[in-house]
């Protein structure tokens, strides 16, 4: 059953099964350490209270039936074990339901997780794990050869993760067509890392060329996806390429890291065996074929697979209907499972960046400039004198969504209940902190400050030692208080 299954794609079935597990890995222990305190019973935006007003056919979720901290903490351990087994190997040893059944509880506990989640689960690789996962579920064991329908569809999901950013680009801001979009993004892209500062200062014809680049790789390459290697393999290899570079220079949690891992759906074991060839010359003489001998695939397999597979297909139809509309979404879902997504990111690039500084007070006079102490966020930008971390490929959800409101998010809910946590000394709250001036004590006051920040140039660096430089613009929340018992 060539047409079906194939020994030629078992590394890359090991990288796909293995790599996919250990982003939910990662996932589920960010869920474990995050989650209760934005979401739980004593959260910013508690699941209880979302829960009560959306129903299960709109949010399916296990925490529809019931939620507790409790309960939660133990759906991401178990996700977490899963997963870990799973980077292991060991589920892949036995018959092709079992990595099958660890997948598709992956799946049903993560996407628990994402549909209660709500503006701290809004991200577009939410979605793309959630999807990723159900897929690489129907992958199989080593007992079988892997299924041909399954690496087409991944192939098609890396498709419409880099040609949907790559329309979505050319549909937006102008500085995408006139290549000036890197001339800003290094300095406001959500959370820069420790490099961010160095490719801002390069000169303007190399940020030209990496917008160049970034067309040539969303809207040529993954057509060769679909070709016949080694075609394919190439393309793969120059999309993982470009996913390195945007690894070594922001912090985009496990967005590049999986569509890394997801373009090894393109590559065939020959071209490993090549690319192993260059260091190791041996292994270019190695036998064709997989680690599993050739054999009938076992009928039920092959039923689920093509069903699945079909379903899939079935569900493309929105996505690639968005793909062709001038008003294309982005990072959108059209069903409550989160299969079959539409992506695309940036399609606008912030020119300036603005930042919320979040202040506190145990004076009895707010009015008192010199007694405000500054609460220092993990990855976000404040102290002018820290160089941006690296967080990616963990998520640091709290600090996203400081970004999103500098920019004038109206979903500010969430932060006027952060502002109350904070008067309150919430130990969940502030863990999730870099640095409490009050060492869990509560203030009297807290106030929100904006400030427009600037990378230092090479010279205020070398003078000041400052990574950043800032100017006040205004107050976004006035000195509060939490009102008399």
């Amino acid at each position: 059953m060539g047409w079906f299954a194939t020994g030629d794609y078992d590394l890359a079935r090991e990288i796909l099964q293995r790599g996919i597990a250990a982003i939910f890995l990662i996932a589920f222990l960010s869920a474990r350490n995050q989650f209760p305190a934005l979401l739980g019973d004593t959260g910013l935006l508690p699941v209880r209270h979302f829960t009560a007003v959306v129903p299960f056919r709109r949010a399916p979720s296990l925490f529809q039936w019931r939620y507790s901290d409790r309960m939660l903490r133990a759906v991401a351990w178990t996700g977490f074990v899963l997963a870990a087994s799973v980077v292991l190997g060991l589920p892949q040893l036995g018959p092709a339901w079992l990595p099958m059944l660890v997948f598709l509880l992956l799946f049903a506990g993560y996407l628990s997780i994402v549909n209660v989640g709500q503006t701290f689960y809004s991200f577009g690789w939410e979605s793309l794990l959630v999807e990723a996962g159900f897929i690489v579920a129907f992958l199989g064991s080593n007992a079988v050869d892997t299924p041909v329908p399954v690496l087409l569809f991944l192939r098609w999901l890396v498709f419409r993760l880099e040609f949907g950013a790559g329309l979505i680009k050319l549909r937006g801001g102008r500085e995408w067509r006139d290549l000036t979009a890197l001339f800003y993004h290094h300095e406001t892209q959500p959370m820069p890392n420790p490099v961010s500062w160095f490719v801002h200062h390069l000169p303007r014809w190399f940020h030209r060329g990496e917008v160049l680049a970034n067309h040539a790789v969303q809207l040529g390459l993954p057509l060769l996806l679909f070709a016949p290697q080694p075609v394919a393999s190439i393309a793969a290899g120059l999309i993982v390429l470009s996913q390195l570079w945007l690894v070594a220079t922001g912090n985009f949690a496990w967005l590049n890291w999986i569509t890394i891992v997801l373009a090894f759906a393109a590559v065939d074991d020959a071209s490993f065996r090549w690319l192993g060839g260059l260091f190791l010359p041996g292994l270019r003489e190695a036998p064709a074929g997989g680690s599993t001998a050739p054999g009938e695939q076992p009928l039920w397999f092959v039923v689920v697979v093509l069903a699945v597979v079909a379903l899939l297909l079935v569900l493309s139809y929105w996505p690639t209907r968005n793909l062709l509309r001038r008003r294309q979404l982005m990072n959108a879902s059209f069903n409550p499972f989160h299969l079959v997504n539409a992506y695309g990111a940036f399609g606008t690039v912030t020119k300036e960046r603005f930042e919320v500084i979040v202040e506190g007070t145990d004076s009895v006079d707010p009015g008192d400039p010199t007694a405000w102490r500054v609460y220092e966020f993990r990855g976000k930008p404040g102290d002018l004198k820290r160089l941006p971390g690296q967080f990616a490929p963990y998520h640091l959800r709290l600090d996203w969504l400081m970004w999103f409101l500098a920019l004038g998010s109206r979903d500010t809910l969430w932060f006027e209940v952060f502002l109350a946590r904070l008067l309150q000394a919430d130990p969940a709250t502030l863990r999730m902190l870099a640095h409490d001036p009050f060492a869990g004590q509560p203030p009297r006051f807290v106030r929100a400050r904006m400030f427009l920040y600037r990378f230092s140039t090479p010279a205020e660096r070398r003078a000041d030692h400052v990574w950043w430089v800032r100017t006040e613009v205004g107050t976004l929340v006035p000195p509060v208080t939490l009102p008399p018992d």
